[in-house]
């Protein structure tokens, strides 16, 4: 029977009182007087209210153990990652996975599944698909639909979507970057609820005033806290807070306990800040998560002050799952599912011969801290007939490899990595995830793809040099489940569905931040995370230009691009 400084999200107020827990669920809440100074404060745990597991490189479970620790007690999830590995299983994988431990996802089932035609998947899930996930008890909404352009121009599979959505009383997640005025209204008008991908304040405005819930993201890839923190004030029953993606080594840090405490920063009303974090996702999406009333499910946070939010303790369902910065969750073993069937590739694969005539290359303007990128026409270096990486320009080689059958790799160039020499390379590529890779040179391209093919996932670093022996016989291992590190190449398997691993979340937090570290420390990159950057070099439904596995792919007409302009 904790007692403590109990926070009413309803009325608002803060009061001392004792928390009785019975099979699970609050049986009594008992007010003892005024809030007190100096003691700790009972309050809803924390939801993240749009967040695709497998982008923390962890299965389920693990990805709990993380979470917890920071007062996490629930998420909205969304599997189209293993979904365009592995279909309707890989969504059902999950779900039985987060059973396996006490935290409460709430998976959705993907609607756009592969995200577009102008690239391949490992499986498709189509209307069939999408109405057995939502008849099941487990799935609660119809996750991210981002063919915005399918719902715009009423194409049938997408109204078929969105009308069983609406058949089944499930909410419908948005997906509609840039999108204002009236196309997003009639976005809107087709029931669509959410939208997490609002990259400024303006465009955030025009779609809360619309009656869209607004997710203000801050992951590992994409940042608009602080473009869009100013729609709370104004909409605070429309705004949740969400991370999208996240790598092991920031959830190892902390959640959406950091965005709370910045919000309050910036000046941000406590009650304004404590609806985004806990009660407007659970009212939205109707979670099964308690809200700290008599009869609810026990799932509450134990803080020092409401101020930093230093969690002391988190409780789902009456049980402990963390306590004193220590999880709880039990660290368990995953199966191994995947689809991994392409061949290993040669250096020459990735050769590009400069047509007669050619003037400028297209070329992908990366971001830092962003998804859109820039479309940049810039004169290229050839050799001997052929398109090279101009490293002293910092225009390097993108090369995006079909992992499900083999045929001929994609190739163009990026700026903005500023790799110095070497490559890096990796299995999560967002949405289809097939083989992404970044470089200075073709033998470092392949070195890095070909370690990939070899372990059937994970995310690759050559240096550049040539590779030792000792390095080679230990690259050339199959079975191993932790990072390899040699002296020139440095690597993360990811066994599961070549997205994740079922290793325990802190050693892989610890080994990815090694990874992250060797890539700009050893190798120049001046990016904040360049592998998770590098994962959505490839998705196609964020403009302006990407590449997929069939070339290169301008996001604003939706149609492919020469990579050569030719006079």
């Amino acid at each position: 029977m904790p007692t403590a400084n109990i926070v009413n999200l309803f009325d608002e107020t803060i009061f001392y009182g004792t928390i009785t827990v019975e099979d699970g669920r609050i049986s009594q809440i008992e007010h003892l007087g005024p809030e007190r100074t100096g003691e700790p404060y009972i309050l809803p745990g924390f939801v993240d209210a749009h967040v695709h597991v497998e982008s923390s490189l962890l299965t389920p479970p693990q990805f709990a153990r993380l979470a917890v620790v920071h007062g996490t007690v629930a998420t909205v999830s969304d599997p189209h990652e293993i979904g365009n590995v592995l279909g309707v299983a890989g969504v059902e994988y999950m779900i039985q996975e987060g059973k396996r431990v006490p935290f409460k996802f709430m998976f959705g089932a993907p609607s756009c599944v592969p995200a577009t035609a102008f690239e391949t998947a490992g499986a498709v899930i189509g209307v069939e698909g999408v109405e057995h996930l939502l008849g099941l008890e487990d799935v609660g909404y119809l996750a991210e639909m981002m063919n915005y352009s399918g719902v715009l121009n009423q194409d049938a599979d997408v109204l078929a979507k969105l009308a069983l959505a609406k058949a089944f009383n499930k909410p419908i997640d948005g997906h509609a970057p840039a999108l204002t005025g009236d196309a997003a209204q009639q976005y809107i008008d087709a029931g669509i609820t959410t939208d997490h991908e609002c990259f400024t304040y303006e465009e955030g405005l025009d779609k809360a005033r619309r009656g869209m819930h607004i997710l203000i993201r801050e992951g590992s890839a994409a940042r608009n806290f602080d473009a869009l923190i100013p729609l709370l004030a104004e909409f605070p029953a429309q705004i949740m807070f969400c991370s999208d993606d996240k790598h092991p080594d920031t959830l190892a840090e902390g959640h959406i306990n950091q965005l709370v405490v910045r919000a309050l920063e910036q000046g941000h009303t406590l009650w304004h800040v404590l609806r985004a974090a806990c009660l407007n996702p659970v009212l939205h999406y109707r979670m099964p998560v308690g809200l700290l009333r008599q009869g609810d499910p026990a799932d509450y946070i134990v803080v020092e002050d409401l101020q930093r939010f230093t969690v002391q303790q988190t409780v789902i369902n009456g049980e402990t799952v963390a306590d004193g910065g220590k999880s709880a969750i039990p660290d368990l073993r995953s199966d191994h599912v995947n689809q991994f069937k392409c061949s290993p590739k040669k250096p020459e694969d990735f050769a590009v011969p400069a047509e007669p005539g050619l003037a400028q290359i297209r070329v992908i303007g990366a971001l830092d801290g962003q998804l859109i990128t820039n479309e940049l026409h810039l004169e290229p270096l050839v050799e001997d007939g052929l398109i090279v990486p101009d490293v002293t320009r910092d225009i390097l080689k993108l090369v995006v490899v079909n992992r499900y059958q083999d045929t001929p790799p994609a190739v163009a160039f990026i700026k903005n990595f500023d790799l110095k020499h070497g490559a890096i390379a990796s299995s999560v590529g967002h949405d289809s995830h097939n083989i992404t890779a970044v470089g200075c040179d073709d033998e470092s391209i392949c070195q890095a793809i070909n370690q990939v093919i070899d372990a059937k996932g994970g995310l690759a670093a050559v240096k550049g040099d040539a590779p030792h022996e000792h390095d080679k016989e230990v690259m050339s291992r199959r079975a191993f489940l932790h990072l390899v590190t040699t002296a020139d190449t440095q690597f993360l398997p990811l066994p599961v569905a070549g997205l994740m691993t079922d290793v325990d979340g802190y050693d892989v937090a610890n080994q990815y931040f090694a990874l992250d570290k060797f890539v700009k420390d050893d190798m120049g990159s001046t990016l904040s995370a360049p592998f998770m950057t590098l994962s959505f070099m490839a998705l196609l439904v964020i403009p302006a230009l990407k590449l997929s596995d069939k070339g290169l792919f301008n996001g604003n007409s939706f149609s492919f691009d020469p990579l050569q302009i030719v006079k």
